[in-house]
């Protein structure tokens, strides 16, 4: 369910319910920045901002398990692949007066060092390295990515998964990760997610990880 609706209403005063989207239009950045200290970090709904336009949603439980999944595979893949990593979950990444974005996991991999202290972004720290989204449909959420310059986005809906490459400012869709070349991504992960339905996020994770231990993942 989705809306597009004037701001006149305090953003905290808007009920949302589970599965719902909200798109409101003409917003500044002021407002924008003034809405983040009003809903505060401990709160259900995502926001979106670029070039005015602001998403505001609140996901479903289904949206849940493929997110927490996902982000457990790309720990799993990053420590088979002995590499280190900062988890930054769903941090909101801003470039100022231009777009801001909340995504549902992402991850510093080139930059883990530099990250590994902070409890705060500072404004001249880099974008995460992979950032990745479920049930993204949102043309304006893209834009946001691309102007906060992230370079790798995976996007998945409907039991496919999408991955973007940021090339000249703007996005190109891959079969390959650069992250991770050698792995078919857009096959294990879709399969991972609908075997976690059938037999639990834990049990489908640990045939994943013999799978690739075997090498058996391609």
């Amino acid at each position: 369910m989705s809306a597009t609706i004037p701001f006149v209403t305090p953003i905290n005063q808007i009920k949302l319910e589970p599965g719902s989207q909200v798109t409101i239009t003409n917003i500044s950045w002021q407002a924008f920045e003034l809405m983040l200290q009003e809903l505060g970090e401990n709160r259900s709904a995502r926001l979106s901002y670029s070039q005015g336009i602001l998403e505001v949603m609140v996901p479903l439980p289904e949206h849940e398990r493929p997110k927490e999944l996902i982000s457990d595979v790309v720990k799993l893949l990053l420590k088979v692949t002995q590499r280190k990593y900062e988890p930054f979950g769903s941090t909101t990444f801003k470039k100022e007066g231009i777009a801001g974005v909340e995504p549902d996991a992402c991850f510093y991999i080139k930059n883990y060092q530099r990250m590994i202290s902070r409890r705060r972004l500072q404004p001249d720290d880099p974008p995460p390295d992979l950032a990745i989204e479920c049930d993204l449909t949102s043309k304006t959420t893209l834009e946001a990515y691309q102007a906060i310059k992230v370079p790798e986005l995976w996007v998945y809906d409907s039991g496919k998964l999408s991955i973007y490459i940021l090339q000249n400012d703007n996005y190109i869709q891959s079969d390959i990760s650069p992250t991770f070349p050698n792995i078919n991504l857009t096959k294990i992960i879709p399969d991972a997610i609908e075997r976690s339905w059938q037999v639990g996020s834990f049990q489908a994770l640990e045939e994943l990880e013999s799978l690739i231990k075997n090498n058996e993942f391609n």
